[in-house]
This record gives C-alpha cells, structure tokens and sequence, in this order.
C-alpha cells in the first residue's frame, strides 16, 4: 500500500487544491437547488481538469519548466510577452490572494463546528499552520500532509453520501443526461469554475519536477505521471459528486435553502444524528487547510516562474509571495471581514484567466523545441481546444453575470 501510494503526489495537489471550501459550498447548492440535473457538468469539468493538467505535468516532466517560465520564450513580441507576464501574475497573485480568506475561513467553520471556540481563532490557528507547513520548505511533508488530508475528505464525504441513500436512477440520469434547470447556468459556471481551477496548471506543472528528477526516464516519469494526474483527479471529482449526491438526496424539494457549506453540516443533523454534523464538519476542515496550503504554493510558483525567479521552496522571493496570500487571506478571515468586491474582481480576472491560461498552454505544448516527440499531437490539440471553446463561453457569462448583464 505505502509503495502504491509514493506513485501519487503532485496529482493530488491539484485534487486537494480545487477541492476547497468554495467547492463544498457549490457542490452543496447545487446539488440543494437542483438535484441530481447537473451532474453531467461536473463530468465535463473532471474532463477538462484532466486535460489541462496533463499537458501541464508533461510540460514540467519533459521541458522541467512551469508555464510561467515557458511564457517568457514563447512569443516573439516583447510586449505580449510582458502583457502575458502582467495577466498571470495580477490575475493568479489577486485571485489567490482574495480567495485565501474563503479557505482558512471554511477551515475555521469545520473547526468551530465541532469544537465550538469563536471562528476567529480558528481563523488564526488554520493561519499560522498553514504558514508554518509551508514555511518547512520540504516538499515531500507538504504533500505528504496534502495528500492525509485528501483521504480524510474522500472518506468523510463519500461515507455521508452513502448514509443517505441517493436514488441511483436520478444519479446515473444527471451524469449522462445533460439539463439545465431554470435559472441554474451560474451554478453550472460555478461547477466548471470550482474544479476547473486555473493556478493549478502553474502548481502542476512546478510539483512534478520534485516529484520525478531529471535522472528519472521520461517514458515512466510520463507514465506515473498521467496515472497520477488521472486517479487523482476522478478522486477530487468523487469527492466532488458525494457532496451534491449528499445535498441532492437530503435537501431537494424540501425548501430548505442552503447558502453555505457551514449550514449544511448542521441540516444533515435531522436526518443522519449528531455524527453527522461531526463528520461534515471534519471534511469541511480539511477542504479548508489543503486549499490553505496550496492557494499560496501554487501563487508562488506562477509568480517567481513568470518573472525568472528561482522556483525554490527554500528562496526568500518565493517564500515571501505564499507569505503575502497567507497573511492577507487570515486577516480577512481574522476580522470577520468578507472581502466581496475582492472576489468578484478576482471572478472577473478568473473569467478571462482561464480560456487566455488553456490557449497559452496549448501554444506551448506545440513547441517542438521545448517537447521534441512529446508535444501535443492531433487529438490531444482537439481534446485541449474543446475545452478553451468552452471555458471561453463560460468565462464570457461569467464576466456578463459579474456585471450584472444576464442573471442565470
């Protein structure tokens, strides 16, 4: 087990970076609000997360550069190469650094819930930990500790959807029957937009280089990689489907209203007993930490990659860009504080960032000076521009919805 286990790595990074409390929330609601309907989307978003996070191990096991790094030789123009230097490090340092406070914010949640001390020193407990992890600049305990955290989640969601009995007909329907509800194409964004997370293809890209040196063949590195890539992204995505099986089966069409990942601990309650409240709680908790931890990682590799800095745990540049998301995400959370307008810039920013980050890897990943035979052939350029078409459709409806132009 312990042998089958130092195969996985940096795939479960991405799979504990996009399983944040963001995702419980989402997940939650739409899984309240519409039932089994719109399982199929998140089909589709485990689909494109592991067809972006592929092309971004291969990248790193292969060229053994971040995108953030490739970006700088890639185009011949110096300013579009700045413009795209200056949309990485704005859109991915805000946005991580806005959403930071959500993560160690649900973290505190979990643990408020089941200890009962106020949300505030949680907040600065989840904080400092966080911080103090990441601050051992040992790669192998961050994902180590990660990948702890990811079982426990996969354990304590999966177990709470099995508890409360799901219509198996409705689920298989919703996975392979596509509909959209009235009203519900912002939750289908929100699905797509919650797993399909864009700094993971700079945090992917960076952790495999740790994980398989140089000295490694690239045809069995290539290969543990993608079973990586692939097992841990179904995973994230099980984890993902358990939760909206779990609200789907506990809450739809009983108007019980769920606005938070908080308040559906609590409503499972009624139905499951106390261990239930226990149990979501706990996972909430570790969905909390582990985006906590890599929110701030994956910050710090997209940004000293994209400015020729070393992209070394142990650097005081890299140390000190995970430090500024951390800090700043706890004392938001720290004061009760949510930052709104941050996060609807940072869904703006996100909104362009993630059809503009899938077309600049497609670009690289066509570079036969950086791949040589492993760049993208025929259909894995399909695969990737099926996925850039439609992130650029949502991340559009997005913007449109950000100011206020369509409403669902």
């Amino acid at each position: 087990m312990r042998q089958w286990l130092k195969r996985f790595g940096p795939g479960l990074l991405v799979a504990a970076a996009f399983i944040g409390p963001g995702t419980v929330t989402t997940a939650s609601v739409a899984g309240a609000g519409t039932g089994y309907a719109l399982l199929w989307a998140l089909v589709f978003s485990i689909f494109a997360t592991i067809v972006l996070q592929e092309m971004s191990a291969r990248l790193g096991i292969v060229a053994r550069l971040g995108l953030g790094e490739a970006l700088r030789t890639t185009f011949d123009n110096r300013l579009l190469t700045a413009l795209a230097i200056l949309l990485v490090i704005t859109a991915i340092g805000f946005g991580t650094a806005a959403f930071e406070t959500g993560n160690i914010t649900g973290a505190a949640l979990g643990l408020t819930t089941i200890v009962g001390l106020p949300t505030q020193v949680w907040a600065l407990i989840v904080g400092v930990c966080a911080f103090a992890l990441l601050a051992t600049g040992r790669y192998k305990l961050i994902e180590r500790v990660l990948v702890a955290l990811v079982l426990t989640m996969s354990v304590v969601f999966i177990v709470t959807a099995l508890m409360v009995r799901p219509d198996i007909g409705a689920l298989v329907a919703g996975l392979f029957a596509p509909s959209v509800p009235a009203g519900a194409w912002l939750t289908v964004i929100a699905l797509v937009g919650t797993t399909v997370v864009t700094y993971n293809v700079f945090l992917h890209s960076a952790a495999v280089q740790d994980k398989w040196s140089a000295d490694e063949p690239t045809g069995r590195a290539l290969g543990e990689s993608r079973m990586d890539t692939i097992a841990s992204i179904l995973l994230g995505g099980l984890i993902t489907l358990a939760i909206m099986v779990t609200a789907a089966a506990a809450f739809f069409g009983r108007d019980i209203n769920i606005e938070d990942a908080g308040q559906m601990a609590q409503q499972l309650e009624p139905l499951l007993g106390p261990a239930a409240q226990w149990f979501f709680a706990i996972g909430l908790f570790a969905a909390g930490m582990t985006s906590a931890v890599t929110a701030p990682l994956a910050a710090a590799y997209a940004t000293t990659g994209a400015l020729g800095w070393p992209a070394d745990l142990r650097s005081t540049r890299f140390r000190l860009v995970w430090a500024i998301i951390i800090i700043v995400g706890t004392t938001f959370a720290l004061f009760g504080h949510s930052p709104v307008q941050a996060i609807l810039v940072a869904q703006a920013a996100n909104g362009v960032l993630l059809p503009l980050i899938a077309l600049f890897l497609l670009i690289v990943m066509n570079r036969s000076d950086l791949l040589g035979a492993h760049r993208n052939g025929p259909v894995g350029n399909v695969l990737a521009a099926i996925v850039l078409l439609v992130a650029t459709g949502l991340g559009g409806y997005t913007l449109l919805g950000v100011f206020g132009l369509v409403n669902g």
